[in-house]
């Protein structure tokens, strides 16, 4: 338990994480859990606004480890992107191949919306095989243009605003990822699917 109206559920990763997410969603929306919010992580889940929280977490305990949801059932995003990063040829370095070969495999990838945070509406998109991950840079610039498409580690993500970022920037888009104005304001949701292509 987390206070007094939440549940943390602690798993073993990111397939792990999606697949409670997934079903605790489920049982939200069937009515048998009652909850405000649920709010996937990097191997964590907080289930908030429970009424029984003691209650929940004993159900937790005892339920058998829901199978991943089947990834044509979720949502497909696309994204238009202009692959001109500043760290696009040091990428391809570490990746082995050319800037056109970069774009080519990224595009190749679906990714997944595993969980959000940082800032409003950014996304943590896993998808990176081991051999594509990137480490962050040493020194975080000062400021990330809104839009840009990056990598660190085992994510891609695109930046909803401009902020200071250590990511390798990898493009650019013009979509909007989050707006108040909209319900959800955030474009991307957990579960999600995520394509790059080229923007025209």
């Amino acid at each position: 338990m987390v206070g007094r109206s939440a549940v943390l559920l602690e798993v073993g990763g990111h397939d792990e994480v999606a697949a409670w997410y997934a079903e605790l969603t489920r049982r939200k929306d069937r009515g048998e859990l009652t909850a405000v919010d649920i709010v996937p992580a990097a191997r964590t889940v907080l289930i908030d606004g429970v009424t029984n929280p003691l209650e929940v977490a004993e159900t937790l305990a005892k339920a058998a480890e829901p199978g991943r949801p089947e990834k044509g059932e979720s949502q497909l995003i696309t994204v238009p992107t202009v692959y001109d990063g500043l760290d696009l040829a040091d990428i391809a370095e570490r990746w082995n191949t050319s800037p056109e070969g970069v774009v080519r495999r990224h595009q190749e990838l679906e990714f997944e919306v595993a969980f959000c945070g940082f800032a409003p509406g950014f996304a943590y998109l896993t998808g990176l095989p081991p051999d594509l991950r990137v480490p962050r840079l040493d020194e975080p610039r000062v400021s990330v243009p809104r839009g840009s498409v990056a990598l660190a580690d085992e994510y891609t993500a695109v930046y909803p605003a401009a902020s200071p970022g250590g990511w390798r920037l990898l493009g650019r888009t013009d979509l909007v990822l989050f707006d108040l104005d909209r319900d959800p304001p955030s474009t991307f949701r957990p579960g999600a699917r995520v394509r790059f292509e080229e923007a025209r």
